[in-house]
């Protein structure tokens, strides 16, 4: 009987459940809403520092005659950098004239030192001229005081305008059109 009564129970727990509501539940919402929003705002964009790097330019080896000159300019528009070498004409002077001298030829490197008028000074003060187109001592000074050989002396009189060497010239070329640039940007 005990069975009997456990499978009557478990067939009305079955029933049970297969007659729940099967009915869908339906419910209905409407949300109407109006939204009136007024905003002021600041944006503030902090941005990196702007950079105009100039050029590294470095002579490592010593035994050239050679300076580097480099620049940057950087506003916040337009950024500008360049970099050149500059011939060091004394230093090449010195160096021809000590490579003349170690070969023996002396009077040659005087020469080459006397294109300096601080050199041509001192020597004309000292007593000791420099040469001449191979006249060397009297000779020389003579040579040298005679009035046609005047412009040919360091220092001596030119022949009109300014005697500018190529290099200084490009380097005042670029001085200017860095100062120009300049001075539109700052406009």
């Amino acid at each position: 009987m005990l069975k009997r009564l456990l499978a009557i129970a478990v067939l009305l727990t079955i029933s049970n459940t297969s007659f729940a509501q099967t009915d869908p539940i339906v419910t209905e919402n409407y949300t109407e809403s109006t939204i009136d929003s007024t905003s002021d705002s600041t944006t503030t964009v902090i941005s990196p520092p702007p950079s105009a790097v100039s050029p590294n330019i470095s002579s490592s080896n010593s035994d050239l005659c050679t300076v580097g000159v480099s620049g940057a300019v950087q506003t916040q528009i337009l950024g500008i950098s360049s970099g050149m070498t500059v011939r060091d004409m004394n230093c090449e002077k010195l160096k021809n004239a000590v490579t003349l001298y170690n070969m023996g030829m002396k009077v040659a490197a005087v020469s080459v030192m006397c294109q300096d008028q601080r050199v041509f000074d001192a020597m004309m003060n000292a007593g000791t001229p420099c040469p001449f187109d191979g006249k060397i001592g009297a000779e020389a000074k003579t040579a040298w005081e005679d009035p046609e050989n005047q412009h040919l002396r360091p220092g001596g009189a030119q022949t009109g305008g300014i005697n500018v060497d190529q290099d200084t010239r490009t380097t005042l070329i670029g001085g200017a059109v860095v100062l120009g640039l300049l001075a539109i940007l700052l406009l």
